[in-house]
């Protein structure tokens, strides 16, 4: 061993007889060791069974570990196992067995470049089967992509080395060889992690896992002596090259065995790395527009709309970045496992024998901030050839390293490079849930779990049209596509029916924008409209119709679009033709806060100026609503009665004569019955709660901490959302019982279209009221209206019409009145149930931050919530918030409908924790966020890492009472984990006069200052006045310092100063 002074490599607390094998999740290992990464820094031992595991995660470790005169390659625990079925192949054999010497060189000139090229023609066969597959099954078809991408590698990788058709897209049940692979994958996966218990109590696993190596080594063995009797012998494919190459040094050729075994790992090896690769390109290009309208541009303007070439092939310098790229991000096969020549020394300090199993941990090493700036951002343009050549030595590592690097490596990159080209050449994409987040599952290698997207022809393709340009039997025109080619459709309809048309777009996150569209869309049939397309905005991208009106519902998040419309924003901006949307006409309404003052409306405001711009016409003015000062869906629905309909009635009225004079209402129809279902529709998936506990004393407004299994597959970060699914209050639901006077095990049928209930079949009525609508949303303008004429006495009616006008705001908004109040309020209201519903909207979920940290349990996530409740402004009884009282009436084991939203990408902890201090801000159960920053900070410095300070400001009420988590924060202050400074409104004597956070700020400014100038991060989390109070703060200690070092900040400069440094060194999550 090389000598000088060493240091310990950190390991977790080994148990007796397991080590640390419960510190590992047999479900998803890189998981954990991502986690241990985080807790224990650079570098950690494992002790799994017999065997030590070091672990590194930093480039310069696995540069070092990379050089092949100290270190070489051995396969891992689970390469072990697979070699049960592929013996001595290329991929599990050990360096120095014979028969890897021999098929690799002997395999090498058969992926040479000429041979790849001559692969082309099949790779682009069996492509062109995924493209007609995803053309024929319609644009609202949700496809997998890591499962087509699956079987089209599978397909190509045995189309080309053995000339072996499994014929995946034609068939619904896969070969036997398939289920057996994945079968035998995934046991290897569970074998590798075992208990190190005798053989017999894995006797039936063992079986099946011995049963699927026989199909896998038969079918090899079958394509084999098929090839030796002579068919297919003409092929040069890898199959011929291993039955007649010699080994250059040896002379020797490949025994039977040896090609069966080698057959066997190409299949294996070649599918699941490239479609892993093709899935995570995808998911990247969708969650980031602008890249995917550089490779759809590149794609035009290399291929245009003729038929794919080989010689395209170099010519696409961008999809080769993207690719590169998100194999840095998301490697499907994320380690490397070396072992060392001889005992050494790792970075001069850290001792490993030459029997420890070293592990390249590519999933954080490929994210390390010391070369990667910005690690977690996807970035094409740093993957480009010139920058990707300036990366530092062993940087990036997906395909392995030195003399057992991926032989393939060039097989898979034409075969990723072509599939791009040929889907982005003719489809557009659209997350099918748009608030998909990227979540792994892990068998040999990883791939995206739960992902789903929509495939949209372009250029007014249709299967047969798409068939003949694959095929090259279409005529090409002269000149490339460009971006703005085929952005309008023409409508294919009489010019009669033109007129009563519509399409409507919507860009939601969090479905207020989709449910005004969904409102939009029932009301059209009333105003004599039929709705053609009801989408979201992506969906829309290059298929805007002319000749019929489009209207745009959109939100603005921070100045950028919202998930489902960014795709569609990127394109329009990308347009330079002043008459791409000739012929269409168009109408925007916009949601926003004003709290965000530097992109307030951003998106509705740049939408609506740019299909002006490039020839749409404008058929009434934007129209923009505030969440700040007024409800949504009353700004929306006034917008839609008293401006959109009347525009849309005059430009009916000029196209078509007849023209409805009075709007008629297309009543939902409601038939009682007495059977129970229940339907749920929402992106979220089923959680359990595991721990409860009140934070506050007797006495004090309820705050509760709650800690929820995550579904399964779901990961988190510090700092992000839980989104929950709520259900009304009960004693809200029994309102709307009584009133329509329904017991309670009735069922209702309802029977309609266009809006979000479950029709035509029988649904419990308590299910309805509970699940589907929002019962406490304040009633709207119409509502009231509607309200009126069902009833029959004139004084009432008189008063509510006054309510809808001159008193709505004073008496139904500021006391947010709901149709269901009104009801009860006025009992001689005889309004169908069926009306009823479609007053409401549907229900909505509610966000609230995750207050743990996924290094304590990656499995469970903990919230922090007031209980909102008290006499309603309405005076009908007591208000409950409708999430805060149904996650309060949640006890241990009961199940609610959760999923994890990201947080704004500032609003997560620094990558470099041991350089960064912290600042944290918060009032109340603001502290949410920041008790899990703490909790992950805690994790790494009981880890041993040394960390940076933090600081802590906590508004409270009183000591004792509403101090929340003080028992846990005082454990951890102790260890040095943060510095809790807490403010207590009611008795500030105890908090050093300081009443509120900004007061402690600005008494302890001076320590602020130094940590500033330290490079912190500051994060706030409050109400919008602790925001706005923090801001004042932080500008004026900025102004004294300014002022101490003979300088003068203005006020404007301070602001100035302060607003370019958002979401840079400060963010904020403002919630109410």
């Amino acid at each position: 061993m090389a000598i000088g002074p060493t240091t310990p490599i950190p390991q977790p607390r080994r148990l007796p007889f397991l080590g640390n094998i419960p510190d590992v999740n047999p479900e998803n290992s890189l998981d954990s060791f991502a986690s241990l990464a985080e807790k224990h820094g650079e570098i950690f031992r494992l002790q799994l069974g017999q065997a030590s595991i070091v672990i590194i995660s930093t480039r310069a470790l696995v540069d070092e570990v990379c050089n092949e005169e100290r270190f070489q390659k051995r396969p891992n625990f689970v390469q072990a196992e697979i070699r049960e079925g592929t013996h001595d192949g290329l991929f599990t054999a050990e360096l120095e067995e014979p028969n890897w010497g021999i098929a690799h060189r002997v395999l090498m000139p058969a992926f040479g470049p000429m041979s790849i090229r001559d692969m082309f023609d099949e790779m682009k066969d069996v492509s062109t089967q995924l493209a007609l597959k995803w053309a024929r099954q319609g644009p609202q078809n949700r496809i997998n992509p890591p499962d087509d991408f699956t079987r089209l590698a599978l397909d190509t990788i045995a189309l080309c080395s053995m000339g072996f058709r499994f014929n995946s897209f034609y068939s619904e049940k896969p070969h036997p060889f398939i289920s057996s692979m994945g079968e035998f994958l995934t046991e290897c996966g569970r074998r590798s992690q075992r208990i190190p218990l005798p053989s017999l109590f894995y006797r039936s696993q063992n079986k099946e896992f011995y049963r699927h190596i026989d199909v896998l080594r038969e079918t090899a063995e079958t394509v084999l002596k098929e090839r030796t009797a002579g068919n297919g012998s003409e092929r040069k494919d890898l199959l011929t090259a291993m039955l007649k190459g010699r080994d250059s040094q040896t002379g020797e050729k490949m025994s039977d065995s040896s090609i069966i075994d080698n057959l066997i790992t190409f299949l294996i090896a070649g599918h699941e790395t490239t479609s892993g690769t093709l899935s995570y390109a995808m998911y990247r290009l969708l969650k980031n527009p602008d890249c995917y309208r550089k490779v759809q541009q590149e794609v035009d303007e290399v291929i245009g709309k003729g038929p794919i070439t080989v010689q395209h092939m170099q010519k696409l310098p961008y999809i080769t970045a993207v690719i590169r790229e998100a194999l840095r991000l998301d490697s499907p096969i994320s380690v490397i496992g070396v072992q060392a020549k001889e005992d050494t020394l790792l970075a001069g300090k850290y001792p490993v024998t030459k029997k420890d199993n070293i592990t390249c941990l590519l999933s954080k090493s490929h994210l390390d901030p010391a070369v990667f700036e910005d690690p977690l951002t996807f970035k094409p343009e740093r993957m480009l050839d010139e920058n990707f050549n300036k990366l530092p030595k062993n940087s990036w590592k997906p395909f392995g390293n030195g003399l057992r690097g991926c032989i393939g490596r060039p097989f898979a990159w034409q075969e990723a490079v072509l599939t791009m080209a040929m889907i982005f050449q003719n489809f557009n994409f659209v997350l099918a849930d748009n608030n998909y987040e990227l979540r792994h599952k892990q068998t040999l290698t990883i791939k995206p779990d739960g992902f789903y997207m929509r495939a949209i022809l372009r250029d007014g393709l249709d299967p047969v049209k798409l068939e003949h340009r694959l095929s090259g039997s279409e005529a090409a025109p002269d000149a490339k596509r460009t971006s703005q080619d085929s952005a309008v459709r023409k409508n294919g309809e009489s010019q009669g029916e033109q007129g009563q048309s519509m399409t409507i777009l919507y860009g939601s996150n969090s479905g207020t924008c989709e449910s005004m569209a969904q409102r939009l869309a029932f009301d059209a049939a009333s105003h004599g409209y039929k709705v053609s397309t009801l989408d979201c905005m992506d969906a829309a991208m290059e298929k805007l119709p002319s000749g019929e009106p489009i209207v745009v519902i959109t939100a603005s998040y921070e100045g950028h679009p919202p998930d489902n419309a960014a795709h569609f924003v990127s394109w329009i901006e990308s347009i330079k033709d002043k008459a791409a949307l000739n012929g269409s006409s168009y109408a925007v309404f916009g949601c926003g806060h004003h709290d965000w003052s530097q992109t307030f409306h951003r998106i509705p405001k740049l939408v609506d100026t740019k299909l002006g711009e490039i020839g749409a016409k404008r058929l009434v003015e934007l129209s923009l609503a505030n969440a700040a000062g007024e409800d949504l869906f009353v700004a929306f629905e006034t917008w839609e009665d008293n401006v959109l309909w009347p525009a849309l009635n005059k430009l009916k009225a000029s196209t078509v004569s007849d023209v409805t004079e009075e709007p008629e209402i297309v009543p939902l129809k409601v038939h009682v019955s007495n059977t129970r279902t229940s339907i749920l529709r929402q992106n979220v998936e089923d959680g359990t709660v595991v721990a409860s506990k009140l934070l506050t004393a007797d006495g004090e407004p309820r705050k509760k901490h709650i800690e929820i299994r995550l579904p399964p597959g779901t990961s988190y970060r510090a700092g992000d959302y839980l989104a929950v699914l709520p259900i009304n209050p009960k004693e809200t639901v029994q309102r709307a019982m009584r009133r329509f006077g329904l017991p309670w095990d009735a069922n209702i049928r309802i029977e309609g279209a266009g809006i979000r209930l479950p029709t035509n079949e029988l649904v419990s009525a308590n299910s309805i009221l509970s699940d589907y609508v929002e019962l406490a949303q304040p009633a709207t303008k119409r509502n009231i209206l509607a309200l009126a004429d069902a009833t029959d006495r004139e004084e009432e009616r008189k008063v509510l019409k006054q309510l809808a006008t001159d008193g709505y705001d004073a008496d139904i908004l500021a006391k947010r009145v709901s149709v269901l109040d009104l009801l009860e309020t006025y009992p001689t209201i005889d309004l169908p149930m069926g009306r009823f519903l479609s007053m409401l909207p549907p229900m909505r979920i509610r966000q609230y931050s995750v207050s743990s940290s996924p290094l304590e349990d990656p499995s469970v996530a903990s919230i922090t919530f007031s209980l909102v409740s008290g006499g309603a402004r309405s005076g009908q009884g007591k208000y409950k918030g409708v999430a805060s009282s149904y996650l309060d009436s949640l006890e241990i084991g009961d199940g609610l409908r959760v999923s994890v939203r990201p947080s704004h990408a500032a609003f997560h902890l620094p990558p470099t924790a041991e350089k960064t201090p912290l600042i944290l801000i918060a009032a109340g159960t603001g502290i949410a966020p920041f008790r899990g920053f703490i909790q992950e900070r805690a994790a790494m410095i009981k880890s041993g890492r040394k960390l940076a300070p933090a600081v802590l400001y906590h508004g409270c009420r009183e000591p004792a009472r509403d101090d929340l988590y003080a028992r846990e924060l005082r454990e951890l202050e102790d260890i040095g984990v943060v510095t809790v400074k807490r403010t207590f409104s009611r008795t500030p004597d105890m908090s050093g006069g300081c009443k509120y956070v900004q007061d402690a700020l600005w008494a302890d400014r001076r320590r602020f200052h130094e940590l500033w100038l330290q490079g912190a991060q500051l994060y706030v989390c409050g109400s919008r006045r602790v925001s706005h109070e923090v801001e004042k703060v932080a500008k004026s200690i900025q102004q004294e310092a300014a002022k101490l070092d003979g300088g003068h900040l203005s006020d404007e400069d301070a602001k100035k100063w302060w607003d370019e440094l958002r979401n840079v060194r400060y963010a904020t999550d403002v919630f109410d």
